[in-house]
């Protein structure tokens, strides 16, 4: 009885799977036909309403770029249209043709345009232009310069009513570009404009298009100007433009349902994205329909293998991912990468995601960094630009700080801090007026205290862009002193921060070996000695011992090649602590 008890379980169990099996693979495949018919009856009916809420999301996100794009555009022309090498070329080219005696018209053309070209070089436009007061072109730069000849009656003339800041369309018989003008003045006074801009071309619209993830279109009035659409739908829109308008609508081309977007407007011109319906919705409910499919092969395996397996295949791995990722989230440290586990695809493909996932916030770190030192740098030149005896000073004041801090023994953060905080150390120069930064005399008492508000004034600067925050004490502090005889607060001995001291000294350092318009630069050992003769006064005396042993390593920075912003005069004890 005991065999036949034993063989009766066996079938009995093989049916109960049977059974089981079967009523499972039953209500997976109703469950399934049914999702398949919802699926497919309702995906065209609800992938307008996701296109809709994809586009409007990617025009909000286009607009606040925009709106990024044109202050930073905005600031940086401005900036730009402060080089005096190119205002004073303009306006002595603009004072000779109002004299009708043009002696040296080649020439300063040929300057404009070598400024131009350096500006070119760091700064991505297609076209750069520079107009004199009559709206007449200069000179020209960028792969757009052909559209701009010089002699050429800018558009700009047309448009100097606008705001500054404000956009405007050119549209010339080389294309259409989008223009931001700013003024070049010369004593308060208009002698010019500099002009740049950017042509609504192909590449434009595949820009527009990658911002976007959707096809694009630029229209002037009912001309369609560039666009990413394959070459059917293309001809279909240019025949039938007037299918565009504001805002959102629906339009036909080429048999297809597209949705279109107005994301912005320039003059004339109107940008717009566009995205077929038709393809959205087949490709939606291909992906569903695949999606279930695979849901269903997925339930009749785990059916079969039982929760066990799935239990002991998948719960393992994933604690072990769960303690991994709450082990870097603890640490901070996220770049070593996960290892597959090699037990689950499930989980492998999670860990590739995620390494994907580090490896794309590594990158946009990379970029943020690269343009926070671009930044940096650019603040650093605008201001060295402003006196050619300054050119250098802070790139070198830079330099002597970070190797005094590696020589007093500073972590790598705090040396990253130095070297950018040093770069910017002067950076409130910019606030005052050229006849005192400039002049080549002994400063009077009160152009002295004028040349004392330069730390504030960089402070004010650097405390309003969060991503320089940590380097306002460099900024506002560097001229401060251990005896509390230093400005703006008077501060004394370790109050002031240690970064702010070195960079005092590195600072006083490269001040003395510099060339002025009415000194020489002095040797460095004249520069050491009268250092180490105010050190605990004038100067923090492990900073002036850091300097001493640093010097062998600073050999070969080229100190001498170029004035700094510093106003020393020696013996003038005054000048030099205004310096």
């Amino acid at each position: 009885m005991t065999s036949g008890s034993a063989a009766d379980r066996a079938p009995s169990a093989t049916r109960l799977v049977t059974r089981v099996l079967a009523t499972s693979f039953a209500t997976v495949a109703a469950v399934l036909a049914t999702v398949f018919l919802v699926v497919s009856l309702e995906t065209r009916a609800r992938v307008r309403d996701a296109v809709a809420d994809k586009v409007e999301s990617s025009q909000q996100i286009f607009r606040r770029l925009e709106a990024q794009r044109q202050r930073d555009l905005v600031t940086t022309v401005s900036t730009l249209a402060e080089n005096p090498t190119l205002k004073a070329a303009v306006d002595t080219y603009g004072m000779e043709v109002r004299d009708g005696t043009p002696m040296q018209g080649a020439a300063l053309i040929a300057t404009v345009q070598r400024e131009l070209d350096k500006i070119a070089a760091r700064f991505a436009a297609d076209v750069i232009a520079v107009a004199d007061v009559n709206g007449r072109v200069v000179a020209s730069t960028g792969r757009g310069a052909a559209d701009w000849p010089r002699g050429m009656v800018s558009a700009s003339a047309q448009n100097r009513g606008l705001p500054h800041g404000t956009e405007w369309l050119a549209v010339l018989d080389g294309g259409a570009y989008r223009m931001l003008t700013v003024p070049l003045m010369l004593d308060e006074v208009a002698i010019g404009s500099l002009e740049v801009g950017l042509v609504l071309d192909s590449r434009y619209a595949e820009e527009l298009a990658a911002l976007a993830r959707a096809q694009s279109a630029i229209l002037v009035g009912d001309r369609l100007l560039a666009t990413t659409l394959d070459p059917a739908s293309r001809e279909a829109l240019r025949r039938d433009v007037g299918q565009l308008g504001p805002g959102t609508s629906t339009i036909m081309l080429g048999g297809e349902t597209w949705l279109a977007r107005q994301m912005a407007s320039v003059g004339p011109a109107t940008l717009y994205t566009l995205v077929s319906l038709d393809q959205e919705a087949a490709s939606a409910t291909r992906a569903a329909l695949s999606a279930l499919a695979l849901i269903a092969v997925g339930a009749l395996v785990l059916a079969g293998l039982g929760s066990w397996w799935l239990a002991r295949t998948l719960s393992g791995p994933v604690d072990r991912l769960s303690t991994t990722l709450a082990t870097m989230a603890a640490t901070g440290q996220f770049d070593a990468a996960l290892a597959p586990t090699g037990t689950s695809r499930e989980v492998d493909t999670l860990i590739r995601a995620f390494n994907e996932m580090m490896s794309a916030i590594a990158r946009a770190d990379a970029a943020t960094e690269a343009s926070y030192l671009g930044t940096i740098r650019a603040l650093a030149a605008a201001l060295d630009a402003r006196d050619p005896y300054t050119s250098g000073h802070s790139e070198r004041v830079s330099a002597i700080s970070v190797e005094m801090g590696r020589t007093m023994g500073l972590s790598d953060s705090d040396l990253e801090v130095l070297r950018l905080g040093a770069l910017l150390h002067d950076i409130g120069k910019i606030g005052v007026p050229d006849h005192i930064l400039r002049k080549p005399a002994p400063l009077t008492t009160d152009e002295l205290e004028c040349i004392k508000t330069h730390p504030l004034i960089g402070a004010k600067i650097v405390r309003s862009i969060p991503l320089l925050a940590q380097h306002l004490p460099i900024v506002e502090l560097h001229h401060e002193r251990p005896d509390g005889q230093g400005y703006p607060f008077g501060l004394r001995g370790d109050a002031i921060p240690v970064v702010a001291r070195i960079t005092h000294v590195a600072d006083a350092y490269d001040a003395m070996t510099s060339a002025r318009a009415y000194r020489p630069a002095r040797p460095s050992h004249e520069a050491v000695a009268e250092l180490t003769r105010h050190q605990g006064t004038g100067f923090d005396p492990d900073a002036v011992t850091a300097l001493i042993a640093a010097l062998p390593a600073l050999s070969g920075l080229p100190s001498s090649l170029e004035a700094n912003v510093f106003q020393w005069s020696w013996p003038s004890r005054a000048r030099s602590l205004a310096s």
